[in-house]
């Protein structure tokens, strides 16, 4: 069974080059109903926290590092199959591979900069919402 939300992080590469706007824009534009959203600066400890489940991983302290090296953007959206949506809206992770017109196409630096995080299923879509949003402000 689909869910109907997902989550979504603008990463601090994309806040700091100004394209948060547009990208919150396209999100809306996108039929994608906005259920709570916040700007917050993730400590290193917060990012390892959020991406524990990679704790280990080559790519993990690049990844924790650049999480908390400036302010993010975090969403809990709404939309009928929000997950596997989101992820086709949002475009491939490289974003030179992904498909012209998304979101990472359009403001992705590269693979470890590319402009926003989307839940890869409804479990985690459920688990990063709670992270950063208690039920009282989904609601």
């Amino acid at each position: 069974m689909t869910g109907n939300i997902t989550f979504t992080m603008i990463k601090p590469s994309a806040f700091e080059a100004g394209h948060t706007g547009n990208i919150l824009a396209l999100i809306e534009q996108g039929g994608y109903k906005i259920k709570a959203m916040k700007k917050i600066c993730l400590s290193k400890a917060q990012a390892g926290l959020f991406y524990e489940m990679h704790l280990g991983k080559p790519f993990y302290e690049e990844l924790t590092s650049f999480m908390s090296s400036g302010p993010i953007v975090a969403a809990v959206l709404e939309k009928e199959n929000a997950v596997e949506a989101f992820r086709k809206f949002i475009g491939a992770t490289d974003p030179s591979k992904a498909e012209k017109g998304t979101i990472r196409n359009l403001y992705g630096k590269n693979l470890g900069e590319n402009a926003v995080h989307g839940s890869d299923s409804d479990e985690s879509a459920e688990r990063e919402a709670t992270f950063f949003f208690s039920l009282i402000e989904r609601s």
